[in-house]
């Protein structure tokens, strides 16, 4: 009897292919997650490309009456939530055990700015929380941070230019070839008079303006995690014996 290790055969690709290379991706945030219609936008976006069957993950259904049928609905919104109370409260390790993800937006940080005024620092520290909690789930998890929006009302404005100035140079710093930290600017160009239905959540134009800056990063993180899932699956091990 001889033992023979082989190595990424087409059929092990394969078999490889048909259990795990099914992308998972998570819409992480608050309401501006949740009760919008970005989403059912970017959704669309995909479907005339080989990410048509990616299958969006979280807890969650709800959106703003987008009047479409058709999208996967999964997300993990969560209305009213700051960005530090779910690091501390540690419910991003559930939601993630519950959905696992392999690419995961976040757009944080509004009520922690607005609701409680939380400084910068105290913002970023909880960010840095959550993608430990991302990377323990998934140590090869595809993270994109976005710049969040304006608000339309008070003088909240400075205070999240102030978080915003502050995530590249976080973002860098926690940046790993295995799991990249990309950053996107979904408050520049963004008019918070003209693009917001109450002064807080986008309206039409306001999602498709952050559907449009979504796209082309989600769209990469996907092809890096679809080619990351096909070279993990052809290192795969089986023994053989003959």
């Amino acid at each position: 009897m001889v033992a023979i290790k082989l190595f990424a055969s087409a059929l092990l690709a394969g078999a490889a292919a048909a259990q795990n290379t099914t992308l998972r991706f998570m819409p992480f945030g608050d309401s501006i997650t949740e009760i919008i219609c970005w989403r059912a936008m970017l959704w669309e976006k995909f479907q005339t490309t080989e990410f048509a069957g990616v299958n969006w993950v979280g807890s969650g259904k709800n959106e703003n009456n987008c009047g479409n049928t058709r999208y996967d609905r999964d997300n993990e919104g969560h209305s009213g939530f700051l960005a530090i109370n779910i690091a501390n409260n540690r419910q991003l390790v559930g939601w993630l055990q519950t959905n696992p993800a392999d690419v995961i937006t976040m757009h944080l940080g509004t009520n922690d700015i607005v609701q409680q005024n939380k400084p910068v620092d105290q913002i970023i520290t909880a960010f840095t929380t959550l993608v430990n909690v991302m990377r323990t789930s998934n140590p090869r998890m595809k993270i994109i941070v976005a710049k969040i929006i304006p608000m339309g009302f008070g003088s909240y404005n400075t205070a999240i230019q102030n978080l915003n100035n502050a995530i590249p140079a976080w973002a860098q710093g926690l940046n790993k070839t295995e799991s990249p930290i990309w950053v996107v600017d979904q408050y520049t160009g963004f008019n918070g008079a003209s693009d917001l239905r109450d002064g807080v959540h986008p309206n039409q134009s306001g999602d498709t303006k952050m559907a449009n800056i979504w796209y082309p990063a989600v769209l990469n993180a996907f092809q890096v995690a679809k080619a990351d899932k096909a070279a993990t699956a052809g290192k795969v091990e089986v023994p053989f014996t003959a």
